[in-house]
């Protein structure tokens, strides 16, 4: 028994063989296609986005608003402050945003490797990515305290002395939040690397070893140029996440000890704790204008990079 295939309408077959002729095969979808999508967009984030900018010029509160038109905005810039928050956000980004680069490379091109036990590492390194931010927060609050922790015991037994006040002392309790943000994300970074490293085609790594290459030589001519997509992926994610961050810093130190931790986002929130909506909104609107300069350059300048890659 024989099976016959339907026949193909002829205008469809012409289409067709016109297609492969020219080799051009069209690859855009409908626009309908779109439309799922950009209802999600339009609820979840323009409209909320727009409604921020109006409120950022009103005294607002759940049952009424006022429209003030700048005063908030002038207000927030006298904060006393602002300027001394708007530092510890650049230092906070790019210090967390460089760490995770660098050491998220590192462990992908280790982990990328013949070593014992990869799947389990792996696993152990991506680990504190799926951990709650006031989790924690929380936890090295503890293990950091100048008294009782364990990490300043450990110090004792080990250098003796007292170990430093990680979050009591103004000289280094952004720095210590900034170690512990670098722990909890490096395994979303490191797992963005492997990622691009396994992207790389197996003939680039047989060429470098056929011309005798060593390891660092591999690294520097394939590995670390051929990997810039995620390079560029990871610098953007965490810069972002970085100059936002308010959650682990909140949990930690509360921008403290006195206003040597606080960050835009803590001074966002202590306004609004204060019952200042109007103002606190205003500062959401400045957070927001401050990380689209940054990112948006940024970015242009790393496609552009790609590209030429």
């Amino acid at each position: 028994m024989t099976s016959t295939t339907p026949p193909v309408p002829v205008a469809l077959a012409d289409q067709l063989s016109a297609r492969r002729r020219t080799g051009h095969i069209d690859r855009t979808y409908p626009l309908w296609f779109y439309v799922p999508g950009g209802l999600i967009y339009l609820v979840l984030f323009l409209v909320p986005t727009a409604f921020s900018f109006y409120f950022a010029f009103t005294r607002w509160t759940l049952f009424d608003s006022e429209f003030v038109g700048f005063e908030n905005f002038v207000t927030f810039f006298n904060e006393p402050g602002l300027i001394g928050s708007l530092l510890n956000t650049l230092v906070y980004g790019f210090v967390t945003s460089a760490a995770k680069v660098i050491l998220g490379l590192a462990l992908a091109v280790v982990l990328s490797g013949p070593i014992i036990a990869r799947g389990y590492l792996r696993s152990v390194t991506f680990f504190p990515v799926l951990l709650s931010s006031v989790g924690v927060g929380l936890t090295f609050q503890v293990l950091l305290d100048p008294f009782n922790g364990v990490v300043n015991r450990a110090w004792t037994a080990i250098l003796g002395g007292d170990g430093p006040g990680w979050l009591t002392n103004p000289d280094i309790a952004l720095l210590s939040v900034a170690g512990i943000d670098i722990w909890k994300g490096l395994g979303l970074a490191t797992l963005i690397y492997i990622a691009g490293i396994a992207a790389i085609p197996v003939e680039y790594f047989e060429a470098a070893r056929v011309d005798g290459a060593s390891s660092w030589q591999v690294f520097r001519s394939v590995i670390l140029p051929l990997s810039f997509p995620a390079t560029s992926t990871v610098i953007l994610l965490s810069l972002i996440g970085g100059l936002r961050s308010f959650d682990l810093i909140w949990t930690t130190t509360q921008g403290g000890p006195g206003f040597s931790s606080d960050v835009i986002a803590s001074v966002i929130y202590k306004q609004y704790q204060a019952g200042f909506y109007g103002l606190s909104t205003a500062g959401n609107v400045i957070l927001f204008i401050v990380v689209t300069a940054i990112i948006y350059p940024l970015s242009r300048w790393l496609n552009s990079k790609e590209t030429v890659l």
